[in-house]
C-alpha cells in the first residue's frame, strides 16, 4: 500500500508554491477543459483556430498564447476535411500543429498513445480531443462513476505532463436557467474538468453566440462571438467583475449620486423614490434591493443602510459613511435613530 503523501499547513502558508499556468492567457488553463455545445453549431472550428494560435504563439482573440506542439484528434473529420478548413482560415500554418483522424479508446490505450506522442513530442502544450463520444466505450455500469472514471483519466494525464487538454462534448436541448447544466451527462464529466466552456447559439439561424466560461482557476467569463468567414470572432468580452456591476440595478446608481452632497437621509420607501424623481421602481422593490445591496454596493460607495418595521408602519435611514465604516458592516454607524412613519 502506498503512503499518503502530505504537506502541512505550515509550508502552504509560507513555500511558494508555482500557480497554474495557461495556455491561452486568463482563458484556458492548463488541466483538462471540457468544451461543450451543441452538434454543428461550430466548435470544430473554433478548436481549429485556437490550435493554429497556439502552434504559432500568436494571440487568441487579443489574449496572448504558450506557443508549443498541439495535437489535435479530430475524430468526427477526414484529412481532407480539415485540409479544406484550413484553406479557409489561414494562408500559413506552423509544423507544430500535428492531427489524427483516429484513435484508440480510453480502456483499449488512448492514454498509452498519448504518452506516445508526447515522447515524440515533449514541447507540446495543448491536446483537444474532439469529441469525448469517440473516445468512449458504451458502458452499462453506473453512469455517473461511468463519466467521472472518463474524464478523470484524461484529467490524471493533464496533471501529470502539465499541458492543457481540451475534450469537446455535446449539450442537452432541454432549456435550463444555468447553461453549465446543460452538458450532456452527468455531473461526474464537469465535476472532473479544471474548466467547463459552454458555446450557445443565439438561434440556429443567427451567426451570433455566447461563450460561457468557468473554472477552478479560471474566472467566470462570458464572450460574445460572431461567426464569419469560417471564424470565430470576439464581438465582446465580460468578465466576472464587470457582470457582476451590469446586474446591479440601475437606480441604485441613482441613488449614489442622489446622496452626494448628502448627510443621510431618513423616510420610507416611497418619499425616497419621490424625492429621486422615480416613477419606474415600486417602493417594495427598492427596499428588497436595498437590503440585497447594502453590505456590497452601498457599503462600496460609501452608504448605510438602516431599516425599521412596526406595525404601525415602516421606514428606512440612509446615511453617508466615513473611515472603517465603509468595510461592509451594517451596523448603522452614522445613521439616526428610526421614526416609524407610515407608508
Amino acid at each position: 500500500m502506498q503512503k499518503l503523501q502530505m504537506v502541512n499547513a505550515d509550508t502552504l502558508l509560507y513555500e511558494p508554491l508555482e500557480k497554474p499556468s495557461f495556455v491561452v492567457d486568463g482563458l484556458i488553463p492548463t488541466g483538462l477543459t471540457l468544451f461543450c455545445g451543441s452538434q454543428k453549431i461550430g466548435k470544430s472550428w473554433l478548436m481549429l483556430k485556437l490550435c493554429l494560435c497556439v502552434s504559432q504563439g500568436i494571440p487568441l482573440w487579443d489574449m496572448p498564447t504558450q506557443e508549443g506542439d498541439v495535437l489535435y484528434l479530430c475524430l468526427e473529420d477526414t484529412f481532407c476535411r480539415i485540409q479544406d478548413r484550413l484553406f479557409r482560415l489561414t494562408d500559413e500554418a506552423s509544423g507544430r500543429l500535428h492531427f489524427a483522424v483516429a484513435s484508440d479508446k480510453l480502456s483499449d490505450g488512448l492514454i498509452v498513445q498519448l504518452e506516445d506522442y508526447l515522447k515524440e513530442y515533449p514541447d507540446s502544450k495543448l491536446i483537444v480531443i474532439d469529441t469525448l463520444q469517440k473516445v468512449r466505450t458504451a458502458s452499462k455500469d453506473n453512469a455517473y462513476a461511468s463519466d467521472y472514471g472518463d474524464i478523470s483519466l484524461i484529467k490524471d494525464f493533464a496533471d501529470r505532463h502539465s499541458l492543457a487538454v481540451i475534450v469537446v462534448h455535446h449539450i442537452r436541448k432541454q432549456n435550463d436557467s444555468d447553461v453549465f447544466n446543460k452538458v450532456s451527462g452527468t455531473t461526474g464529466l464537469t465535476g472532473s474538468a479544471d474548466a467547463t466552456f459552454v458555446l450557445q447559439q443565439e438561434s440556429r439561424a443567427s451567426n451570433a453566440a455566447k461563450l460561457y466560461v468557468t473554472g477552478r482557476d479560471t474566472p467566470y467569463q462570458e464572450f460574445t462571438l460572431r461567426f464569419r468567414d469560417c471564424s470565430w470572432e470576439l464581438v465582446e468580452r465580460k468578465e466576472q467583475e464587470q457582470l457582476a456591476r451590469e446586474a446591479i440595478p440601475d437606480v441604485l446608481f441613482r441613488l449614489v449620486d442622489f446622496m452626494q452632497g448628502r448627510e443621510e437621509w431618513t423616510g420610507t420607501a416611497t418619499e425616497l423614490l419621490a424625492a429621486m424623481g422615480e416613477t419606474e421602481t415600486v417602493p417594495t422593490v427598492i427596499t428588497k434591493w436595498l437590503n440585497e445591496y447594502r453590505t456590497t454596493f452601498l457599503s462600496e460607495n460609501c452608504i448605510g443602510y438602516q431599516y425599521s418595521r412596526k406595525k404601525d408602519g415602516r421606514q428606512i435611514a440612509l446615511a453617508r459613511q466615513t473611515g472603517d465604516s465603509g468595510d461592509g458592516d451594517d451596523s448603522g454607524i452614522g445613521i439616526p435613530p428610526v421614526t416609524v412613519i407610515d407608508t
